[in-house]
Formats: structure tokens, C-alpha cells, sequence
């Protein structure tokens, strides 16, 4: 369990917290790149870190993600119009560029020059990986772009949603990082996700469901290894998760005819998050089934609320529930889908969990290293200015991995090669 004030530490994210300062340190995903899809097309809102913000991709194509508000009377730049360059406030006609400044201020004298002394917060937007990324922290400290490996893969390798979760981002994180509860909550209808059918990974799991954990730090973030019985004493399979300071999860693959698979989980404010998906595969293009199977929001994706990244499946519904089918094993909690699964579940705990109730067990390793790894890199960041974990772009070029390793051998050392992101290899999975 956490302390109160430790819980507190951990999951706000507002610009002077301390969590806040750490988030801020790394490249935000904001939007899908797709959300913009042409120069002076519509500008969209954009939520992040608390901060309520617009986004806008200006006639040379270039990128920009400013304050929502106009300067002037505060009016929201999302009825403006996206044009010549700039963004303009339907109000009284300021505009401003990509980088916030005001240049035009028609409301003014010619021979004015207020508008040079005006400009909004701004924040430096990239696209990389089929995302809009952002950069909200101090300008000096920015860092080198991602190199997570499906952020530079070709477009047809990968395939990107995402999903608003009603929760705040360490619990979505935490479920990301939880091996344990596979056994349960997806244990009946796992077989048929197309991503884990027919595989050897998949019979492990499936024989023995209660794993044992072992965590190991790593440059970027942590290795957390779920280790099974295969039925042999000299052998073990073990699924190796990677998680990547400080929202980053890589699923261990089941199989090597199936894509890998990803998450991000971003907060939007201390009550909501993106939960960002990514299905790729480093050296082939994706089938047009996985992609059918993906666009219709099937293994880590979902279907939508029309109009909106809200799941079909939610709150409001009780996640489409269908006793029936829990009744008849058909699935274990009768909510359909393994991303459905997942987030009702943990926002079933209400929107920030009191960790102070928790009772954690052996199986709950991973989640409480990463806590403690987060609290750790954000207090050394403020007490020391210490650079982050998972800044640097080698501790991102790396790989899940499920595979079998002798009994004797610390997965982490027997898995080593495995868990590079080489350009162009295949990956280990069974």
C-alpha cells in the first residue's frame, strides 16, 4: 500500500506538482497525427497534463499546440479560424502563429505595436510514428525525439488508436504492467482474440495461472518477467514486459506470426487518460485482415462511441455486461473485448484507487517497483535536476519478449538479446 501523501505524489500531474515536472520532461503523445489531416484544417482541443490547450497544423504544414484561450478576452481559439498562417480568434480577429505570437491585432491602430509585446504559451509539436507529439517541459532540457520502435517504422508496419480511459493514468499504467490477472479476467475468451490463438504461449498460461514474478531495473524504466511451468524441471516460460519511464508498455508477443503490441498511458487531467494502442511488426508490412481486425477495434483496440474516442462499451452501460455469457464461461467477467475487460475493471475502482487499502501480493512486484521507480526519478529531478530515466534514446530501442530460458538462468541475463530493438530482426515469442 501507498501512504495517503505518496498516493498524492503519484497521480497528480498539473504543472506544479511533482509528478507534473517529471512528465514534462519527456515527449508527450498528444493526437493522432490523422486528427489533423491537411494544412488549415480544423483546429482541435487537446487536453494534457491538465492543461486545456488547441492544436493546429497552419498552411506550410507546420505544427503548433497553444494555450486554448485567446490572449485578449480569453475566448476559445477552437471557433477560430485556421488560415494564412495562423490561427485567428473569431472575436476580434487576433491571430497567432504556431509558436503563439500575435501577428495581427486588426482591433488595434495601424501604427500600433501591441501585438509584438502579445503572444500565448506555446509548445513545440512534432510528428513521428503516425502521433502529433508534444514537448511541455523546460526548453533547455528538451530531448531527443522518440526512438520507441514502432514510433520509426514505416507507416504500413503499424497501426495506432487511442482510447479515453476515466480513470487517472497510474491506474490505467499499473493494469498495463499486471500479468497476473491474464489468467483470470481473460481466461475464457482469450483463445479466440486473433492476436494469441493457437499458440504455445497461450496453452502455458492457460495450465498454469499462478506465476511467479521477478522485477530488474533497466535504462529506461523496468523488466518485469511472469514466470510459468511448462511441465519440465529444467525449463520455465517466461513473458517479459517492458515498461518505459514513464507511461510506456510493451506486451509480450504470443507467437512470431502475430504483430507486437504497445501502449501509452497519458494523462489528460487527474481523472482521465489517453490509452494509446499500437500494433507493429519491425519487418513486414500488416495484413489487410490484422488491420480489418484492428480498425474493428478487436485485441487491444477498441469500437467507438460514434464521433468520439470514447469505448462503445463504458461506464454508462455497465461495459455492455452480459451475464449470461459469464454465467456460461464465455467470458469471465461477461464484458467482451480484452481492452474492455481491462479498463472496466479498473475504472471500477473509482477514478484515482485509495492505495491505501491495498493489500499487495508477491504477483504485484511490478507495480510496486514502478511506483516507487516514478516517486524516485521525480524527488531526484527536484532535489538535483537528475536527468530522467528513458530519456536517452537507447533505453527505448528495446523489445518484449515470451520464450522459454533454462531454470537455472536470471531471465533478465537469458533474455538479454531478446530484449534489443534491432532494425529489421524478427522477434522472440512463442
Amino acid at each position: 500500500m501507498l501512504t495517503r501523501e505518496r498516493n498524492e505524489l503519484l497521480v497528480r500531474s498539473d504543472h506544479d506538482t511533482l509528478m507534473g515536472r517529471l512528465l514534462r520532461r519527456y515527449w508527450v503523445p498528444a493526437l493522432l497525427a490523422e486528427e489533423l489531416p491537411e494544412p488549415d484544417c480544423p483546429p482541435v482541443r487537446v487536453k494534457l497534463l491538465g492543461e486545456q490547450l488547441i492544436a493546429l497544423r497552419d498552411s506550410d504544414g507546420r505544427l503548433g499546440l497553444l494555450d486554448e484561450f485567446c490572449a485578449h478576452r480569453g475566448v476559445s481559439l477552437f471557433f477560430g479560424r485556421n488560415e494564412e498562417c495562423g490561427l485567428r480568434c473569431s472575436y476580434h480577429g487576433w491571430k497567432f502563429d504556431v509558436d503563439g505570437n500575435c501577428v495581427d491585432m486588426p482591433s488595434e491602430p495601424d501604427e500600433s505595436n501591441f501585438k509584438d509585446r502579445v503572444r500565448l504559451k506555446s509548445y513545440p509539436a512534432v510528428e513521428r510514428g503516425g502521433i502529433v507529439w508534444a514537448y511541455m517541459g523546460p526548453e533547455e532540457h528538451r530531448p531527443p525525439l522518440p526512438e520507441l520502435e514502432w514510433a520509426a517504422l514505416p507507416a504500413e508496419r503499424r497501426f495506432v488508436s487511442k482510447r479515453l480511459q476515466e480513470t487517472n493514468w497510474v491506474q490505467a499504467m499499473e493494469g498495463g504492467i499486471d500479468s497476473s490477472h491474464v489468467s483470470f479476467t481473460h481466461r475464457y475468451d482469450i483463445a479466440e482474440d486473433p492476436m494469441h490463438a493457437g499458440t504455445a504461449g497461450l496453452a502455458y498460461i492457460k495450465a498454469d495461472r499462478h506465476p511467479r514474478f521477478e522485477v530488474a531495473e533497466s535504462d529506461g524504466g523496468l523488466l518485469i518477467g511472469a514466470r510459468r511451468n511448462t511441465g519440465e524441471d529444467d525449463e520455465y516460460y517466461w513473458r517479459i514486459t517492458q515498461w518505459l519511464m514513464p507511461w510506456y508498455t510493451i506486451i509480450p508477443p504470443f507467437g512470431t506470426h502475430n504483430p507486437l503490441g504497445a501502449h501509452a498511458w497519458v494523462p489528460i487531467d487527474d481523472e482521465h487518460c489517453w490509452a494509446w494502442s499500437i500494433n507493429y511488426h519491425p519487418t513486414r508490412a500488416l495484413r489487410a485482415d490484422e488491420l480489418d481486425s484492428m480498425r474493428a477495434g478487436e485485441g487491444i483496440h477498441v469500437e467507438y462511441v460514434p464521433g468520439t474516442f470514447r469505448p462503445k462499451a463504458n461506464r454508462d452501460n455497465d461495459y455492455l455486461i452480459d451475464r449470461e455469457a459469464q454465467r456460461q464461461k464465455k467470458t469471465f467477467s461477461g464484458v467482451a473485448g480484452i481492452s474492455a475487460q481491462d479498463f472496466s475493471l479498473q475504472e471500477s475502482m473509482g477514478v484515482i484507487v485509495d492505495r491505501t487499502k491495498e493489500r499487495l501480493g508477491t504477483s504485484d512486484a511490478g507495480i510496486i517497483t514502478a511506483r516507487r521507480r516514478l516517486l524516485r526519478a521525480a524527488q531526484l529531478l527536484a532535489d538535483k535536476g537528475e536527468t530522467p530515466p528513458g530519456i536517452a534514446v537507447e533505453s527505448q530501442r528495446v523489445r518484449s519478449a515470451s520464450l522459454l530460458l533454462p531454470a537455472d538462468e536470471a531471465f533478465h541475463v537469458g533474455a538479454r538479446d531478446a530484449l534489443r530493438a534491432e532494425p529489421g530482426t524478427e522477434f522472440v515469442s512463442i
